[in-house]
C-alpha cells in the first residue's frame, strides 16, 4: 500500500504559536527543575531571592522566614514570608502568574532576578506536579490581599481562583507565598539548608528563619547596614549588538543621531558622538527612524572603534570587604579571614566587580580539599561547579605560593574556605537555571587577581603560624631533655641539678627557641651555670 504524502496545506494547518508558559512547562529543566531534589531548592531560592531584592530596594533590613513541610511522600508545602514593601493589588496576580513579567529585565542595574521567570516559574512547576494553586498574600501597609491563583499555560496569564481582602490593624507589609510541590528533601552540600546557610553568608544583613523537616534554625543578622543601592544605567556602546541598536533607533525619543548617541548611551559625550558619526559617514542631523539596515551596521562598527570610557559602576552593589569578612567568619567560625574587593571591570560592555574572601583554621575541616563558595549577585550557586568560571579560576591559581598543597587540576588542600562573589548588571549564566558563570577571559582574569591578592595576605598569616608551631614543637622537645642536660652540666660545673633546671627553664620561657633549633636572645653562660 502506497504511503500517503502530507501536503503543504495540511502541514500549514498544524502550525501554531506556543506560549512561553507552555514552552517552559515542557522544558522545565531550563529553569532549574531537573529533578525533585533540585526543584525543591529552586523553589525556595526563587522566593527568597525575590524577598531579598524587594527589601533591599525598599531599604529595609530583610527578615525572611522559610517553612518546608512534607505533606506526603515526595510532596512538600513551601512557604516564604518577608517584611518587604509588598505588591499593590493590581499587579499581584501578574507578578506571580505570568512568565517573563517583571521590573528588572529591561533595567541595567545589579539585582538577583532579571528574567521574570523566578517566582512564576516555581508556581508553574508546582501546579504541573500537584495540580494545586499557589496562595499569595500581600500588603503595602494597608489592607491585606490574599489570592489563590494558577497559570493559564495556553495564554501565559494568571487565573485567579479566589481573592480575599482583610483589614490590617498592625500595618504589616510584605509578601507571603505558599505552594505545594513535588520534591525530595535531603541534607548536605546541595540542600535547602545549605542554600540558606550560604545566603546568610553572602547577605549578613539579613535575618533568615528556616523551619524544615529536620527542625528549626535561625541565621541571625550579622550586620545592620545594607550595601549601597545600585543605580540604573544606560547601555554602553561596547555592549550593544546590531539587533538591539536597530530597536533603540526605532524607539528613541531623540530627534537626530547626535542626540540619540549622547542621550541613549552611557559614556558618549558630544565629541565622542561626532567621532562615531564621522567614522560611520552619517549625518548627525538625520532622524534615527530613517537609518537603514546598512547604515545601522556601519554605526555599530564605528561605536566599537571609538575609544570610550568604561560604563559607570554605581549600577553595582558589591558587599564590600567588611561585610564579606563578617559573613564568612559568622558561618565558618574560622580563626582568620581576609577579603578583597577588586576595582570594577568590563566584559562585552557590561560592568562587573569581583569580590573574594579566604577563611583559614578555626572550625573548618582539617582534612580534604578547600571549601568553595560561589556567588553571583549575592546568590549561592550550588550546582554545575565544574562548568563555572569561579571553579576554573580557583584551580588555575597556584596555591603552593600561598602555603597550601595542590594537585594538578584540583582545588587546594587544607583547612581553607574560598568565597568568590561576582557582581554585575548582567550575569552571563551558562543556562536559565542560573547555577554557573560562563568562562569569559576578562572574568577569570579578575577572579584570579582577587584570589592572588587575598592569598598573599593569607600566606603571611599561615607561614607565621607554621613557624610558631614549629617553634613550639622545638621548645617542647628542648624542655623534654632539660633534666638530662642539667644532669650532664651538674657533672661539669658541680652546680646543683635543681638550680640548672631552673636556669634552663628560665631561658626557654624568656627567650624561646628558634625554628632552626638555635637558642634566641642573650643566652649568657652565667645565666645557666652561675659562672
Amino acid at each position: 500500500m502506497a504511503e500517503r504524502i502530507i501536503t503543504a496545506e495540511e502541514l500549514a494547518q498544524q502550525l501554531r504559536a506556543v506560549s512561553v508558559a507552555e514552552f517552559f512547562e515542557k522544558n522545565r529543566h531550563l529553569l532549574g527543575y531537573e529533578n525533585p531534589t533540585k526543584a525543591l531548592i529552586t523553589i525556595v531560592k526563587e522566593f527568597v531571592d525575590n524577598s531579598l531584592d524587594a527589601c533591599e530596594e525598599a531599604r529595609i533590613l530583610p527578615d525572611v522566614k522559610v517553612v518546608v513541610r512534607e505533606v506526603a511522600p515526595d510532596r512538600f508545602k513551601v512557604r516564604v514570608e518577608d517584611n518587604g514593601p509588598g505588591i499593590v493589588e493590581e499587579k499581584l496576580s501578574l507578578a506571580f502568574g505570568k512568565l517573563l513579567y517583571g521590573s528588572k529585565f529591561h533595567r541595567l542595574k545589579m539585582s538577583r532576578g532579571t528574567q521574570g521567570l523566578g517566582a512564576s516559574g516555581s508556581i508553574l512547576y508546582s501546579q504541573l506536579t500537584t495540580g494545586k494553586p499557589a496562595k499569595v498574600t500581600s500588603s503595602i501597609g494597608k489592607d491585606i490581599h490574599e489570592i489563590e491563583l494558577m497559570i493559564d499555560v495556553n495564554k501565559n496569564e494568571p487565573k485567579i481562583i479566589s481573592h480575599k481582602q482583610e483589614k490590617n490593624p498592625n500595618k504589616w507589609h510584605g509578601i507571603k507565598i505558599e505552594v505545594e510541590t513535588e520534591g525530595r528533601y535531603i541534607e548536605g552540600k546541595q540542600s535547602v539548608m545549605e542554600y540558606l546557610r550560604q545566603t546568610a553568608m553572602c547577605n549578613p544583613y539579613a535575618k533568615i528563619i528556616y523551619d524544615g523537616p529536620a527542625g528549626k534554625i535561625e541565621f541571625e543578622r550579622g550586620a545592620k547596614e545594607l550595601p549601597p543601592l545600585p543605580r540604573e544605567i544606560k547601555p554602553h556602546p561596547y555592549g550593544v549588538e546590531v539587533g538591539l541598536l536597530r530597536r533603540m533607533l526605532a524607539g528613541t525619543n531623540s530627534r537626530n543621531l547626535t542626540g540619540f548617541l549622547t542621550s541613549d548611551f552611557s559614556r558618549v559625550g558630544r565629541n565622542s558622538a561626532l567621532e562615531i558619526l564621522k567614522l560611520a559617514k552619517l549625518d548627525g542631523n538625520k532622524k534615527p527612524v530613517d537609518i537603514t539596515h546598512d547604515e545601522t551596521v556601519e554605526l555599530h562598527k564605528a561605536m566599537q572603534m571609538v575609544k570610550l570610557i568604561g560604563p559607570p559602576t554605581d549600577c553595582l552593589s558589591p558587599l564590600g570587604e567588611k561585610l564579606l569578612e563578617e559573613g564568612l567568619r559568622k558561618e565558618t567560625k574560622a580563626e582568620f579571614v581576609v577579603a578583597v574587593t577588586r576595582p570594577p571591570s568590563v566584559y562585552r560592555g557590561n560592568p562587573f566587580e569581583i569580590e573574594c574572601a579566604l577563611a583559614f583554621g578555626g572550625e573548618l575541616p582539617q582534612e580534604g580539599g578547600a571549601q568553595l563558595f560561589r556567588f553571583a549577585n549575592k546568590m549561592p550557586l550550588l550546582y554545575h561547579a565544574s562548568d563555572c568560571a569561579t571553579t576554573e579560576s580557583v584551580i588555575d591559581t597556584d596555591w603552593r605560593r600561598y602555603a597550601f598543597s595542590q594537585s594538578s587540576g584540583q582545588l587546594p588542600q587544607g583547612q581553607l574556605a574560598i568565597l568568590i562573589h561576582f557582581a554585575s548588571v548582567w550575569v552571563p549564566y551558562t543556562s536559565e537555571g542560573k547555577q554557573a558563570i560562563a568562562n569569559y577571559e576578562e572574568i577569570i582574569k579578575e577572579m584570579k587577581l582577587a584570589l592572588q591578592e587575598a592569598g598573599r595576605q593569607l600566606a603571611i598569616y599561615v607561614r607565621r603560624k607554621h613557624k610558631m608551631k614549629e617553634g613550639q614543637m622545638r621548645r617542647e622537645l628542648f624542655e623534654k631533655y632539660i633534666p638530662e642536660l642539667a644532669e650532664s652540666l651538674e657533672k661539669l660545673t658541680n652546680d646543683k641539678k635543681e638550680k640548672l633546671i631552673a636556669g634552663l627553664e628560665k631561658i626557654v620561657k624568656r627567650n624561646g627557641v628558634k625554628t632552626d633549633g638555635e637558642e634566641t636572645g642573650n643566652d649568657k653562660e652565667s645565666e645557666t651555670t652561675g659562672k
